[in-house]
C-alpha cells in the first residue's frame, strides 16, 4: 500500500524559510510523478511544484517561482520543497503526492496542471505571519 507521509511544516515571519520533507513508503519504483500542492481556506487546490523521479526538469506554479524548489532523494525515496522568501499568502495546508501511472516528465507537468495525482499524503500546515 502506498502512504506518503509528510513533515517539517511550522510557523514562520514573512521572509522566512522552512523546508518540508516527504517520505514514500509501499513504493520502490525508480521513475514516477511526484510534487506538491497546497490549499488554502475558501480557495481551490494550487499546483506548487512537481519532479519527475527519473530524472528531467522541476516545474514550478508561477506564484513560487525564484523563491521554492523541488528535490528527491531516491536512495531515501523522500521528496523535499525548501521553502524560502515566504509571504503571508503562501500560508496552506501544503500536501505531497505521487502519481505511479505516467513515465514521462511530460506526463507529470499534464497530471500537475490538470491537479490529477492519485496518492495524497496527509498534509503540513504552514502559516506565514507578517
Amino acid at each position: 500500500q502506498v502512504r506518503l507521509v509528510e513533515s517539517g511544516g511550522g510557523s514562520v515571519q514573512a521572509g522566512g524559510s522552512l523546508r518540508l520533507s516527504c517520505e514514500v513508503f509501499g513504493y520502490t519504483a525508480s521513475s514516477y510523478c511526484v510534487g506538491w500542492f497546497r490549499q488554502s481556506p475558501g480557495k481551490g487546490r494550487e499546483g506548487v511544484a512537481t519532479i519527475y523521479t527519473g530524472g528531467g526538469s522541476a516545474f514550478y506554479g508561477d506564484s513560487v517561482k525564484g523563491r521554492f524548489t523541488i528535490s528527491r532523494d531516491n536512495a531515501k525515496n523522500t521528496l523535499y520543497l525548501q521553502m524560502n522568501s515566504l509571504k503571508p499568502e503562501d500560508t496552506a495546508m501544503y500536501y505531497c503526492a505521487a502519481e505511479l501511472e505516467g513515465g514521462s516528465p511530460a506526463y507529470c507537468y499534464i497530471a500537475f496542471r490538470e491537479l490529477n495525482f492519485g496518492y495524497w499524503g496527509q498534509g503540513a500546515q504552514v502559516t506565514v505571519s507578517s
